[in-house]
């Protein structure tokens, strides 16, 4: 049988459990073309959340009884693509599942000689791609400027800030709680980071950015993006990648100025990493390189276990998590 984390009933405001189903199905046959994986390592991401409404977005929704969505590394039990044999080890998007048939064409083969397999959900995966494009394709960073970046020790602002120093920028984490700004400093090497836990968020920022800020890589929006929004310079730039305090809003919040859009010049792109497939091998041949010579550092969280993958997960939108998060669901 093949254990499946469902969505039993959509969220109103934040997910509970009560949302989530374990339940169990046969095993899928492949047919031609298809390959059956067995999965190894499960993906969570805050992008998920939005999965879970009935709304319209640039993706479609996880419909009632659905399998909750998600990439995955999983190693190859049956093959109908000629592509693939079995006990090959392959990057998709199995979801949250113990087994999945994936079309073959939507595989990448992965090499467990080369690094840990479980990277290519995050340091060398999507997660990472979505940070070197944001940064480098959006916000066009420039020696000597300032790049805030929020979410600083998660999976992709972790990238975001490092990437920036690597180019020559001063940089500035936001972060919640003291354990999170430490490692922002002291292990991934930013010139700062401002806890927006702590009281006078404003004024930290402000402090920590004497020059005003010239990138903003924006994940998080809410409180964090409106204490940033006063500080951007003239022509600054912003990607915005993620609004994780709003995703489990019922009623729109107050945005920033758009008279300062204006005023200022600034040029505020959302993006979604898959619509920038093309920038998959320098993305690759960057980031091993900057991993493989400690330019590069990560840090991932690591829950076992299929059935503990909801609770990580609302933990994952509360900011409970520490590094990448990953479920292992099979050795």
């Amino acid at each position: 049988m093949n254990r499946q984390i469902v969505l039993q009933s959509r969220p109103a405001g934040a997910p509970t459990p009560a949302n989530f189903a374990l339940v169990e199905r046969p095993i899928p046959e492949p047919s031609d073309g298809e390959v059956l994986t067995r999965t190894l390592w499960l993906s969570l991401d805050p992008y998920m959340r939005g999965r879970m409404n009935d709304a319209q977005s640039y993706a479609s929704s996880v419909p009632i009884g659905g399998v909750m969505v998600g990439g995955t590394v999983g190693a190859v039990v049956a093959s109908r693509d000629p592509r693939f044999s079995a006990g090959d080890i392959v990057l998709g998007s199995g979801g949250w599942q113990e087994y999945a048939v994936l079309p073959g064409a939507s595989l990448r083969k992965l090499d467990s000689a080369l690094a840990p397999v479980s990277l290519y959900l995050g340091v060398l995966g999507m997660p990472a791609m979505t940070a070197y494009v944001g940064l480098l394709d959006l916000g066009r960073p420039r020696e000597g400027e300032t790049v805030v970046v929020s979410a600083a020790s998660g999976a992709v602002g972790s990238v975001v800030g490092q990437i920036a120093k690597i180019k020559g920028c001063r940089t500035v984490g936001v972060a919640g709680g003291p354990d999170k700004c430490r490692y922002v400093v002291e292990t991934l090497g930013l010139d700062a980071c401002v806890d927006h836990r702590a009281p006078a968020l404003a004024e930290a920022l402000a402090r920590a950015c004497p020059n005003g800020v010239d990138v903003y890589f924006e994940n998080v929006g809410g409180a964090v993006q409106q204490a940033v929004w006063p500080l951007l310079n003239q022509f600054a730039r912003v990607p915005v990648c993620g609004l994780i305090a709003q995703y489990n809003d019922e009623t729109p919040r107050p945005g920033p100025s758009m008279w300062s859009v204006l005023r200022k010049r600034l040029s505020v792109r959302g993006f979604i990493v898959s619509d920038h497939a093309d920038r998959l091998d320098a993305f690759l041949h960057d980031m091993s390189a900057w991993v493989r010579e400690g330019r590069v550092k990560y840090r991932e969280d690591v829950v076992d276990g299929l059935e503990h993958a909801p609770e990580a997960f609302l933990g994952l939108l509360q900011g409970r998590n520490f590094g990448k998060l990953l479920v292992r669901v099979a050795s």
